[in-house]
């Protein structure tokens, strides 16, 4: 009961912190399980194409969420990404996210690989953490994307990280929009 408290809690924060507009929802579900599961969805005014564009092509990422990024799309593929623009894609700042399984334009299924920047706690849970991300084209021609980050623990240090990816997460999604619905 208590990590309930606290979860709705600092979802609560969240939500004010960000603005009247709410276009990206985050919720964490726990299911009364050890794992709890973050879950941010949005709908964007863009194709699908060009949704699927952002998330799977160097332009499409280097447009909204990194300076620089490689991608090879396919299943055993990866994302390389680095924050850094004075960086580049192999330097000790690179994050690689292998590409686990897709299906083009509904599904994509990504597992990240924690280097020296991530917590310690979370090295040792590496391999259950994925990203299942759905996209869906609705009618009127806009996108909607539901994204399960799945494998954190139901405890105090994974919630407090919660705390942290929930707004950075939310900004980087934001910033997927502005750039889809200005092109």
């Amino acid at each position: 009961m208590n990590n309930r408290l606290t979860i709705l809690l600092s979802l609560f924060l969240v939500s004010i912190t960000f603005g009247q507009e709410k276009r990206v929802i985050s919720k964490i579900d726990s299911t009364k399980t050890s794992e709890i599961v973050l879950i941010q969805e949005l709908t964007v005014k863009a194709s699908i194409d060009a949704v699927w564009d952002a998330y799977t092509t160097k332009k499409g990422w280097e447009s909204w969420a990194v300076p620089l990024a490689e991608i090879d799309l396919k299943v055993g593929g990866f994302i390389k990404t680095n924050y850094n623009e004075q960086g580049q894609i192999g330097d000790s700042t690179t994050i690689v996210t292998h590409i686990i399984n897709y299906v083009p334009k509904r599904l994509l299924t990504l597992q990240a690989e924690l280097t020296d920047n991530f917590p310690d706690f979370m090295k040792d849970d590496a391999k259950d953490f994925y990203n299942v991300i759905y996209f869906d084209e609705l009618e009127n021609g806009s996108t909607h994307i539901k994204s399960f980050g799945i494998g954190y623990k139901n405890t105090p240090k994974y919630i407090s990280l919660m705390n942290y990816f929930i707004p950075a997460n939310e900004k980087t999604l934001m910033r997927l929009i502005a750039y889809l619905e200005n092109e």
